[in-house]
């Protein structure tokens, strides 16, 4: 299937800007600036950018604790994202948030989540909207192997399948639930999941972009056809630990490493579209150095924002219809 060169270009930039997003994020942290926890999705750009890369403004995802690269992907900005996870007025929360509840309801981007499962039932909820209005959207749950245990995410797929609700459920499995390996927590296999509640299953390579493009397409097309929901199972690494400050003594010797050098869905990317001649390096070297810029401009107004004050803590907290 060819891809639209814009479509590459955006798409490049976004998992570029999600990788030094997250890099300096990781640099960041350790200076102690940043109040809470921080996941970062490195390694993981492919699946956030390939499935966003097939969805519109109308349609609706739900995220993780992992979901600074899902964010990115939907579109929600970068300036706005930084001084959230530095808790300021100027972020997309005014700083209430944090790094594992960004939202931002324009982008279609209903919120990462400090509750493992939690997305998959906002999105039956949001799916069930998409459908009552007849708008042509569809929600996407993103959600981790150790979230596929959860009774939220079974009952979710559950009721996605009763109601035929255009739903897409990601998950993203980078081999471990926290320090517990997939292998060892997850009986069965998600096909025989997907099957159990009627859905079709679709599995691809998290670290290649074009092959997360493809699958999530066919995916989202069986949704928004008004044929019901359907599973995408990506298998992909996280190159740090489950947290910042996590040692990852769970994992084996030169596991990350490996990932790293051949692994790298940007490297891959990259290597790709200019030996196929879709594009030239020139043009994402040019996106590389505006990135860096972006983000560096991002960094620094973060830091010099304001922080919130006693008068905006109930403000945002109730509303009325």
């Amino acid at each position: 299937m060819q891809i639209a060169r814009e479509t590459l270009l955006r798409s490049y930039r976004a998992m570029r800007t999600i990788r030094d997003f997250e890099e300096r994020l990781h640099v960041e942290f350790a200076t102690g600036e940043i109040p809470g926890f921080v996941h970062l999705y490195c390694g993981e750009e492919a699946s956030g950018v390939g499935v966003c890369a097939n969805l519109t403004d109308q349609d609706t995802i739900a995220s993780t604790h992992r979901g600074h690269g899902h964010c990115i992907a939907k579109g929600v900005e970068v300036a706005g994202m930084m001084a959230e996870i530095y808790g300021r007025r100027t972020g997309v929360c005014q700083g209430k948030g944090g790094s594992m509840h960004i939202a931002d309801l324009s982008r279609g981007m209903l919120g990462a989540n400090g509750i493992v499962g939690g997305g998959p039932p906002l999105i039956c909820g949001a799916a069930l909207s998409h459908k009552t209005l007849k708008d042509g959207a569809v929600a996407v749950a993103f959600y981790g192997d150790g979230a596929s245990n959860e009774g939220t995410t079974l009952e979710s797929l559950n009721l996605a399948s009763v109601w035929r609700l255009p739903a897409v459920f990601v998950l993203e499995d980078n081999g471990y639930g926290e320090a517990t390996g997939a292998s060892y927590a997850c009986a069965g296999s998600q096909k025989a999941r997907a099957e159990g509640f009627g859905m079709p299953y679709l599995e691809c390579d998290g670290t290649d972009f074009f092959a997360v493009h493809q699958a999530a397409g066919e995916a989202i097309a069986h949704a928004r056809a008004g044929n019901g929901p359907a599973m995408l199972h990506v298998r992909l690494a996280r190159w740090y630990g489950h947290f910042e400050g996590d040692a990852m003594t769970y994992r084996a010797s030169g596991e990350v490493a490996a990932a790293r050098a051949d692994h790298d869905c940007l490297t891959i990317f990259r290597t790709r579209v200019t030996q196929a001649g879709l594009l030239d390096g020139t043009e994402l070297d040019d996106i590389d150095s505006a990135v860096r810029d972006e983000i560096e401009s991002a960094v620094i107004a973060a830091k010099q924002a304001p922080l919130p004050e006693a008068a905006d803590l109930l403000a945002d907290v109730y509303v009325r219809y």
